[in-house]
């Protein structure tokens, strides 16, 4: 990407910042939000990763993002490098792009994972929200109980497979379920790890909060069997409650209409609710998909 792509102003500010020339900038393809994403290199040979806002919605993020980067420490995050406030703000991090992006993922890979994840449950930010307070973190089958025609446009279910599951799936007290003292990230995906050395980095620090770490974990699992990994009871056992309200949050969710600010985000739910669902009834002894 030619360096003229990045905004005068902005560049003006990271060199500043860095004491360094930019030479060249490389856009990376990721992520589900219009977020601009930058690999920019220096003169003198240094490298970073810059995030920086495109509206209003990507640069409140980014806010949010900064405030945990300031307040939390761990082998787990990206090397904070610093901060641009502005109309488009930008937040510098380590250059991960020479790191390892699953998938495809190995049985060690995973394990590395889940050795780390107890790193983050056992820190704490200052402030952090407690997830069984927030609005819309719950049960959403109580959302399709309400308007079921969202999920049930998906195709994947009948109407009448979801009369005859719905008591069940509502019978689960989320906030309870949610509840804990562990910091969660809540939105661990193969897009949002990277394996950087002996290092598994967690990337996209805008939904922090405090709650139970299964439920943290959860969310991770039917992503990772999308991927060829395994099927999620095969990590998290014997957690109906867990697998009900992962699969309540994606079945509310994903056959809603696109979301302006972040366009990408209704598939990438669409493909969880493919394993999500499925391990949900499982370990609730329901009827299979008719869809």
């Amino acid at each position: 990407m030619a360096i003229h792509a990045l905004a005068e102003d902005l560049a003006s500010a990271i060199e500043s910042f860095t004491g360094s020339r930019i030479v060249h900038v490389r856009s990376v393809n990721r992520g589900y939000t219009p977020a601009q994403r930058l690999v920019i290199s220096f003169a003198d040979g240094s490298a970073l990763f810059a995030k920086v806002g495109t509206n209003r919605y990507t640069s409140e993020e980014l806010r949010k993002e900064r405030r945990i980067y300031e307040s939390l420490s761990g082998t787990f995050l990206p090397r904070y490098l610093g901060w641009i406030e502005g109309e488009s703000p930008a937040l510098l991090l380590e250059d991960l792009s020479g790191a390892q992006w699953p998938p495809p993922w190995t049985d060690h890979q995973i394990q590395q994972v889940l050795e780390t994840l107890p790193l983050l449950w056992s820190s704490s930010v200052p402030g952090a929200p407690m997830l069984s307070q927030l609005k819309d973190k719950h049960n959403g089958w109580i959302q399709i109980a309400d308007d079921p025609k969202p999920f049930l446009s998906l195709g994947i279910a009948s109407e009448k497979w979801l009369k005859r599951t719905l008591p069940v799936l509502l019978d689960i007290n989320g906030e309870e379920t949610v509840a804990g003292d562990s910091l969660l990230h809540l939105d661990i995906r193969s897009d949002n790890i990277c394996i950087a050395g002996d290092r598994i980095v967690l990337i996209d620090w805008n939904l922090v909060c405090m709650g139970n770490p299964d439920y943290d974990l959860g969310f991770w699992l039917p992503s990772l069997q999308a991927e060829g990994g395994p099927a999620p009871e095969s990590i998290l056992p014997d957690h109906p409650q867990i697998a009900a309200l992962v699969s309540g949050f994606f079945a509310a969710r994903a056959g809603l209409p696109t979301i302006p600010d972040a366009p990408h985000v209704r598939h990438i739910q669409r493909v969880q609710l493919q394993t999500a669902l499925p391990w949900a009834m499982r370990a609730l002894s329901l009827p299979s998909l008719d869809g």
